[in-house]
């Protein structure tokens, strides 16, 4: 006797409402993903909030039955005001990464199903991550800028003599998305890799193929320190002027998390020097000064916040968030749901 195959689940559109910028709809929605959200979801989808407390009937009235609310960067704050004006609202997907700069206690205390893109938002730091820590350890700007400067050939040998990927040292602060993400991709390469991560536990490391290791131990041994750890109070000023004069000399440091993270100052002052190696995808201030000798020093690469989400990426985001409405249509649980217990300590 043959069982028979489970029934196909119904899809149950829900009501959803986009709240984000009209820049982010644009730049992360495409035509194709507006009709695939049209396909999951009850949705007018040129309808985008902007203010949730807008004078508009219409808007209110989507508001007053939104069972869904789809996220952006952009999105006004889903505070207890805002709820009020949503009674229906069950689930807040986001199509970015951190949830901390709209939904608030209020989403919690009601009970609110959060779900983020993160994890998508994850890959192409990671793959930027990947590429510096290559390109560092080659040393591939100091050989195309001396290269440049001389116009003839360049005795590699003993311009560069340890030069290379092989049997170096990585060290990895932070077991965040990014952080996982990044000692996956490094699995293939003759490198050692290290982490620090104080809420990572031994099992979990040997799963990731990292060593576990205290920060100041880990940054002593590595050639190149990547940042993966979350924007939070204990982590300000974590690479201080002592923790980055641990740094070997010829070391390389890599920022692709919150620019609080390292003291701006100390560390221009080592690079200044040339004892250390900067890759900065993000700075304190977000916006150095125009006279700051970062954006000129030659062992310095500094890029204007691109490691994440760009261009073509952002329609990942747009794909990971419309994934998660449609589980949601169909009575499965969220894939990304966000824990808010574990917000103190994520970005």
């Amino acid at each position: 006797m043959t069982t028979a195959p489970p029934a196909p689940r119904t899809l149950a559109r829900p009501r959803t409402v986009l709240a984000m910028s009209e820049e982010t709809k644009d730049a992360v929605f495409g035509k194709t993903a507006l009709g695939r959200l049209e396909g999951v979801a009850e949705v007018d989808t040129a309808l985008v909030v902007t203010d949730f407390a807008a004078e508009s009937s219409a808007l209110q009235e989507r508001l007053h039955d939104a069972e869904v609310l789809l996220t952006g960067w952009g999105c006004p704050t889903v505070d207890a005001a805002a709820l009020h004006r949503m009674p229906r609202l069950k689930a807040v997907v986001h199509a970015a990464g951190s949830v901390k700069g709209h939904i608030t206690e209020a989403c919690w205390q009601r009970g609110i199903a959060v779900t983020t893109a993160a994890a998508a938002n994850a890959l192409p730091v990671a793959e930027y991550t990947l590429a510096s820590i290559l390109f560092a350890n080659k040393r591939v700007l100091d050989g195309a800028r001396a290269y440049r400067d001389a116009r003839r050939q360049v005795a590699l040998l003993s311009r560069f003599p340890n030069v290379g990927n092989y049997r170096r040292t990585v060290g990895l602060v932070g077991a965040s998305r990014i952080g996982r993400r990044v000692a996956e991709l490094l699995k293939p390469f003759d490198l050692r890799v290290l982490m620090y991560d104080p809420y990572l536990g031994a099992d979990e490391a040997r799963e990731l193929g990292v060593e576990l290791m205290e920060l100041d131990a880990l940054v002593i041994r590595s050639d190149i320190v990547s940042i993966h750890a979350p924007q939070i109070p204990a982590t300000r000023g974590l690479f201080d002027a002592a923790r980055l004069s641990l740094m070997p000399d010829g070391a390389t440091l890599i920022n692709t998390a919150r620019g609080s993270l390292v003291d701006t100052e100390a560390l221009t002052k080592e690079v200044r020097t040339g004892r250390l190696h900067a890759v900065l995808d993000h700075t304190e201030p977000e916006i150095l000064p125009a006279d700051s000798p970062l954006y000129d020093l030659p062992n310095v690469l500094l890029t204007p916040h691109l490691a994440g989400s760009i261009g073509g990426e952002l329609h990942r985001l747009a794909d990971a968030a419309i994934d998660e409405i449609e589980q949601y249509a169909l009575g499965l649980p969220f894939r990304h749901r966000v824990d808010p217990a574990l917000l103190e300590q994520s970005a």
